[in-house]
């Protein structure tokens, strides 16, 4: 049953395929922006999960973060999140991520969640120029 104070982690560490410079989303050889981003939605999405029936998933909606601090090559990566309300299907989560040296990124989460025949045949209606 889904109710406020569920909580995720995350872990991973820094690969050269996760940084910025190989995402195009920067020069460097630090963990991106769009990598981060992507933990924080897994994060958030795996807490959820198994509070889910079989037919129902979510979706990332809305993400409001800020990249705080760079971490290189190597380093451990976690993120936690914490659903912080429940507007109906909405959910809304906070999300922090952090490495061995402190805050990286922090933000708000909003998933949605979502029949997930009715969400793919939507999906697929558009291939079709149905939508």
């Amino acid at each position: 049953m889904l109710e406020t104070g569920i909580k995720g982690l995350c872990e991973t560490v820094v690969k050269s395929d996760m940084t910025a410079k190989a995402m195009k989303s920067g020069s460097l050889d630090v963990f991106a922006t769009p990598a981060m981003i992507a933990l924080m939605e897994e994060t958030a999405c795996k807490s959820i999960d198994k509070e889910l029936s079989e037919e129902l998933s979510s979706v990332g909606v809305y993400l409001d973060i800020k990249h705080i601090a760079p971490s290189p090559v190597g380093m451990k990566i976690s993120c936690e999140s914490l659903l912080e309300k429940i507007e109906g299907k909405k959910l809304v989560f906070s999300v922090k991520v952090y490495d061995a040296k402190g805050l990286v990124g922090e933000g708000e989460h909003h998933r949605v969640i979502i029949d997930r025949k009715r969400f793919m045949d939507g999906a697929n209606a558009r291939l079709d120029g149905g939508l």
